[in-house]
């Protein structure tokens, strides 16, 4: 019987430790799910799937237990992340095969941790990650284990882990009052610790799992309305992970996850990754967003809860041969039942986070794609880039984002964040007005997409970013258009007074100016450039490195890792009123002939 969330938000039945399910396995799957799992992988993809889980364990078996290493004085993330990566593949195999030589393994990686003198409850995430892998570990595992191997399991998730929390959540502090990833993950990894020992730890538990529920409720409304997420690809992947697996813990264990994944926007949640991949498998990774893969094993939970093949297919063909233990777990429904694709629109808008993209097609590795935001600098894991692009065509990637910096840089969560070029506008695909050594865009403004309109072989969107240049100009939009494989990015700028002003689109191109047109070229592929406006500006490349007038801060990193020598096709206007900057960017061979400039209040 599903039992939903009060509507009264933040209170839940009293007897919530009631429903709880006395057996073990309950974090994810039962007994039952593990047999049915075993005879669905006997052939097929799905044992493919689990030779290859197989083959990661025998790997494993060779491995030494993880040590207590934090490397920048700061995280034991990294081995937190080592121990549930290697609970969930062992522990698998196991319930699987059978094999007693994976369960000894995963018993002595535990031990190892559970000797640890803390999980670095500073850095609560490292906490979170260990408690959820030392729960699945107990869990999975309960009947396997001798009462003295269960004891040293449950003090360390008591100790180490779930008391640590107490503390933040009696005055809700911290992540506890978070709205970003740092609640899901931890709320998740807790919630993990305390349902595995909920029969044995009652009041411990009875405290965290109410809490642990209200608390992620928070980072929850920031799905709302269509499933996007404001801290870019990288973090929904790692947020949505948590999430999901706090969900479906809950679901396993109790039989309800009172009303969590009915929350506006989470049945959405996964048309996000979709979208902001573009055809190269790179995505739109704006924030603190690394380009690589978007979209984990959790896309098939969500396939599976709300009905959308589509989701499953798109993890599978991501997940290839090399899938993860939560991929054959969550996955077993498709692997049995292969998903069909659902044919989705080309271009979408993403309110509320305000992420647009742009496609010529789906399914074409040569599609034309542009994908770009207005959103909220405030955001956590925010960089100054309203406005910015990124832009694919001819299988390659010609304006691309320079990621994130080194978080060890001091200040880079502080004070110092808008002194270092990855985090300031002129590190991205953006506009710089009136440029100088303080932050180049407003830090805490909002840009929201006034007009997106999409209709087949067209496509645009207008985001107003005067917020982000308000003691800059009186006025700023921006509106790119995909019509065919012609991207055009009009700029509209207006100002009580000259001004000097800078466009920027970063890439790993040779590029070649000539006036008013560039010519890009990588992997024997071009594409070009026209100026079409204002009168009198020209092209010119620059090295992706700060202007004279910005802050020029020790050890920032400004190279890309994929990107030999990255630079930035530029245009400089020294001083200019109200001016409009109008760019074509194309591959086609024969770019077509400017039929004039059409005002952005005037796009249709």
């Amino acid at each position: 019987m599903h039992v939903s969330f009060s509507r009264a938000e933040g209170t839940l039945p009293a007897d919530i430790l009631a429903r709880l399910k006395p057996a073990h396995p309950r974090l994810l799957a039962s007994a039952a799910d593990f047999e049915q799992l075993k005879k669905q992988t006997s052939e097929g993809k799905a044992a493919q799937w689990l030779g290859h889980l197989k083959k990661e364990a025998g790997e494993l078996l060779k491995a030494e237990p993880s040590r207590y290493e934090i490397p920048d004085g700061k995280r034991l993330l990294a081995t937190s992340r080592r121990v549930l990566d290697r609970v969930l593949t062992l522990g698998l195999v196991f319930r699987l095969a059978g094999d007693t030589r994976h369960s000894e393994r995963l018993w002595l990686e535990l031990e190892a941790a559970a000797r640890f003198k803390d999980w670095n409850p500073s850095h609560f995430l490292d906490t979170a990650e260990m408690t959820a892998a030392f729960a699945i570990g107990y869990d999975w595992l309960f009947d396997t284990w001798t009462p003295e191997r269960r004891a040293v399991l449950r003090t360390a998730i008591v100790e180490l882990g779930l008391k640590q929390a107490l503390p933040l959540y009696r005055k809700q502090k911290g992540w506890t009052a978070a709205d970003h990833n740092w609640s899901q993950v931890c709320n998740g990894g807790m919630t993990l610790g305390a349902l595995a020992l909920a029969d044995e730890e009652q009041a411990l538990a009875a405290e965290i799992l109410p809490a642990a529920i209200a608390s992620v409720r928070r980072p929850m409304h920031e799905f709302a309305p269509d499933g996007a997420w404001g801290e870019g690809p990288s973090y929904w992947d790692y947020a949505v992970m948590y999430n999901v697996l706090m969900i479906a813990a809950l679901d396993s264990a109790l039989g309800t996850d009172f009303g969590l994944s009915e929350m506006e926007g989470f049945s959405k949640a996964a048309d996000f990754p979709i979208y902001v991949t573009g055809p190269t498998g790179r995505t739109f990774n704006y924030a603190d967003a690394g380009d690589g893969g978007c979209g984990g094993q959790h896309m098939l939970w969500l396939a599976s809860r709300f009905e959308r093949p589509d989701f499953a297919a798109f993890r599978i063909a991501r997940a290839g041969e090399r899938p993860t233990a939560l991929d054959l777990l969550y996955g077993r429904r498709w692997l049995m039942q292969p998903p069909g694709n659902r044919q989705q629109p080309p271009a979408k808008h993403f309110r509320s986070s305000e992420v647009v993209t742009l496609r010529s097609a789906w399914d074409d590795p040569q599609a034309t794609f542009v994908a770009f935001k207005g959103g909220n600098n405030a955001v956590n894991h925010s960089n100054l880039d309203l406005g910015t692009f990124v832009l694919e065509a001819a299988g390659e990637r010609w304006a691309f984002d320079l990621g994130a910096d080194d978080y060890n840089l001091p200040g880079y969560f502080g004070s110092k964040r808008w002194d270092y070029y990855r985090m300031r506008a002129e590190g991205h695909n953006t506009l710089v007005i009136a440029p100088d050594a303080r932050p180049d865009q407003a830090t805490k403004a909002k840009a929201s997409i006034e007009r997106f309109h999409e209709s087949p072989g067209r496509a645009f969107a207008i985001v107003n970013l005067s917020a982000a240049y308000a003691c800059r100009a009186s006025a700023v939009r921006r509106g790119i258009m995909l019509s065919g494989h012609d991207v055009i990015v009009q700029d509209e700028i207006e100002t009580d007074a000259p001004v000097e002003a800078w466009w920027f689109m970063h890439t790993g191109a040779e590029v070649k100016c000539d006036g008013t047109t560039a010519t890009l070229t990588q992997n024997g592929r071009q594409l070009t450039a026209t100026l079409l406006s204002p009168a009198g500006a020209v092209f010119e490349v620059m090295p992706a490195e700060p202007l004279a007038t910005s802050p020029h801060p020790e050890r920032q990193q400004v190279k890309h890792t994929s990107v030999r020598l990255p630079r930035k096709l530029a245009v400089h206007l020294r001083s200019t009123k109200s001016p409009r900057i109008v760019i074509n960017l194309t591959t086609s061979e024969k770019p077509a002939a400017p039929s004039g400039i059409t005002p952005l209040a005037n796009w249709k």
